[in-house]
């Protein structure tokens, strides 16, 4: 291997980055150099690839490990008992080794990018080919982990240490076979704190009604780990200065200026109320990865644009959590979120108002509003919405308060009463079974009833007159 081409890490704690680490990200580590390890073995160049060798030089923990080689396909599953061809026309195989997964693809190039998506055939090719072929300059380093020597064909180590997004080659040919690239790159610039190459940056903004032409599970993921994985206000930023606001959440756009009432919003308008609520989720301990959460943020205000008012009494955003559900419902929908996770969103935009009565709530209602599906998130996002404006935190520190007060019984008492009971009391089986039911429970929740025999007596006092 050339000089030239293959420079040994240089520092000693690049030198450390292989290093003996606890748990199961070092057997995954180490599980992965032994599939490198194999293929060299049996004649074949192979290497660490792409993102995990930027981290490791970032000295961060890689979370997957991907992996390039000479090998075809059919010599990689002849050298690995477990494999499952999940690309083989592009040389892609998973490798299972050890209960972790590898992806090892043959060294190739692409051609004919014909719906800027994905392209037309592979050739398979040489090393400096396969890396040329790729998306930006931090991306493509391979490294050889049994040596810690990285190869770098286009100055992707030089772009770590400036910060750097750069395209390989023409960002607008880059753009051009693969538009999700585009978000690819607002999505880096904001997970690892780097800026966008100016070229690059001009060309997204020259080629951003592209994006129209990626599949919306594609950008929903991108946008997802945009949200979730660090530095979430300044990718909102990038992609609002880019054009891609508009062109992928409009509905999100147009709360850019949507001024509102300095007394409870002193921050200013609702755009920069999000962008603070996503600058303060890095602190959720536990939750800051959520992407219900961070779905909750950008949506729990998408309906103030098409309600805001402004009279003598000031400005006001009547019935917004309505409309807003009715918006984020669409968005979700056209993005194609999973079932489970758009209930979730919805119940977050549906209640993140309700917090401002918890205060005069009778017992019955607060304890079901504490007990409520996913209470965590609910009380989270509240909190940054405080945080994010005025900073009173009243009714959050009420909630705490209350939950560290009451146990699990309390929240979730034993039914003193079930629909036989009422059979035996002389009911039929229909709608009012629902009504009597709660409201026994409405009653157990405010200490009123304690026992079976109390609800019998309060249910006759009430339906057997």
């Amino acid at each position: 291997m050339s000089e030239k081409i293959c420079r040994s890490i240089g520092s000693e704690q690049e030198k450390s980055l292989l290093g003996n680490d606890p748990g199961d990200i070092k057997a995954s580590r180490d599980t992965a150099i032994s599939v490198v390890r194999r293929l060299q073995k049996a004649g074949h160049e192979a290497y660490f690839v792409g993102g995990c060798v930027r981290d490791l030089l970032r000295g961060v923990e890689p979370e997957d490990y991907d992996i390039v080689t000479s090998a075809k396909p059919d010599e990689v599953h002849r050298l690995f008992p477990h494999t499952v061809p999940v690309g083989i026309r592009f040389g892609v195989v998973i490798v299972v080794e050890e209960g972790h997964n590898y992806e090892v693809a043959t060294f190739r190039t692409e051609h004919d990018y014909e719906d800027g998506r994905r392209p037309s055939y592979v050739e398979f090719t040489t090393a400096e080919d396969d890396v040329r072929r790729r998306d930006f300059t931090v991306n493509a380093l391979l490294m050889d982990p049994l040596t810690g020597s990285i190869i770098d064909y286009v100055g992707g180590k030089q772009d770590i240490e400036k910060c750097l997004i750069r395209t390989i080659g023409s960002a607008e040919e880059r753009f051009g076979e693969d538009h999700l690239r585009m978000l690819r790159a607002v999505r880096f610039a904001a997970n690892l704190g780097y800026e966008i190459d100016p070229e690059a940056f001009e060309a997204i903004k020259v080629n951003v009604s592209a994006i129209s032409r990626i599949s919306v599970e594609r950008i929903r993921d991108e946008l997802t780990k945009l949200l979730t994985h660090g530095g979430a206000r300044r990718g909102m930023e990038i992609l609002a200065e880019t054009g891609l606001l508009a062109e992928i959440l409009p509905e999100v756009d147009v709360l850019r200026g949507v001024e509102q009432p300095p007394q409870f919003h002193p921050e200013g308008d609702v755009w920069e109320h999000i962008l603070r609520m996503l600058d303060l989720m890095s602190l959720c301990k536990g939750l800051e990865n959520d992407q219900r959460l961070a779905w909750g943020i950008i949506m729990h205000d998408i309906g103030k644009a098409c309600t805001r008012t402004e009279n003598g009494t000031g400005i006001h955003f009547y019935g917004h959590v309505r409309e807003g559900e009715k918006i984020a419902e669409k968005l979700m929908r056209r993005l194609r979120f999973s079932r489970t996770d758009m209930e979730t969103i919805l119940a977050l935009i549906h209640c993140h108002m309700l917090f401002i009565h918890v205060q005069e709530m009778r017992p019955n209602r607060l304890k079901r509003f504490l007990r409520m599906p996913d209470f965590e998130l609910h009380l989270e996002l509240h909190r940054l919405d405080c945080l994010g404006s005025h900073a009173f935190l009243d009714n959050y520190e009420f909630c705490t308060s209350k939950l560290a007060e009451v146990n699990a019984d309390e929240l979730h008492p034993p039914r003193l009463l079930n629909g036989n009971d009422l059979i035996d009391m002389g009911f039929s089986p229909g709608p009012l079974f629902s009504e009597i039911l709660r409201a026994v429970e409405d009653a157990q929740l405010d200490g009123e009833i304690t026992t079976s025999d109390e609800a019998r007596v309060m249910i006759r006092n009430r339906w057997c007159k």
